[in-house]
């Protein structure tokens, strides 16, 4: 069966339907508003859905990462502003001037990585009285600016687990809003699943589809 919205005939599209849902339930969690500025640290696949889905939900979206190629592939899937973060950043306060001269300060943060100094980038860019949800999980602890999240009134939220998503998902899908193909970076046949792990593992893919019916 390929439902209404007729994904699921194409693995391409079927096969990542999850990332709209968890991206719907990141942006619900951080209670996005129309016409809000979004900051989206981490262009993985994770990132780049939040950034779709605010996008949907009229949102202003600016995102960062490492990778001039995902930052490439994020300005092809919508994005306003991307940012380069810089993998030996010290100074996450400078590094959040940076974005805030790009974007302004963010009314809602998703951040997507898990990585200390990005974490602390994220809190100082978002606005007093904003929202952060942390979807990435790197080291089981980190050290991020408190006092500044206390005394700015920053509202923290963690996410973990989905629910009711589905739905909104295939939605968001059916109408276009998500282009859930554009995360899409390879497809291998199911006799070349190791190139796929591969290319997976290197990270220079997206999102890695393996055809089983090839």
């Amino acid at each position: 069966s390929t439902g209404s919205s007729g994904i699921n005939a194409e693995y391409g599209g079927g096969g990542v339907i999850g990332a709209p849902r968890g991206g719907g339930a990141c942006l619900r969690r951080g209670k996005l508003s129309f016409g809000q500025n979004v900051l989206v640290c981490g262009a993985g696949p994770i990132g780049l859905v939040n950034m779709m889905v605010a996008k949907a939900g009229g949102a202003r979206v600016t995102i960062t990462d490492i990778s001039a190629s995902r930052l490439e592939k994020a300005r092809e899937l919508g994005a306003d502003n991307t940012y380069m973060f810089r993998a030996d950043t010290k100074d996450s306060r400078e590094a959040a001037d940076e974005i805030v001269a790009l974007h302004g300060f963010s009314d809602l943060t998703i951040e997507c990585t898990g990585i200390g100094a990005s974490i602390g980038t994220a809190l100082w860019a978002t606005k007093a009285g904003g929202s952060y949800v942390q979807v990435g999980y790197g080291a089981a602890e980190v050290t991020f600016p408190i006092v500044a999240v206390g005394v700015r009134e920053i509202d923290i939220y963690g996410i973990f687990r989905y629910a009711n998503c589905y739905p909104t998902a295939l939605r968001l899908v059916e109408s276009g809003a998500v282009n859930v193909k554009g995360l899409v970076t390879h497809n291998f046949p199911l006799k070349e699943a190791l190139k796929a792990f591969e290319t997976t593992k290197a990270g220079t893919g997206i999102k890695v589809i393996i055809d089983c019916d090839k």
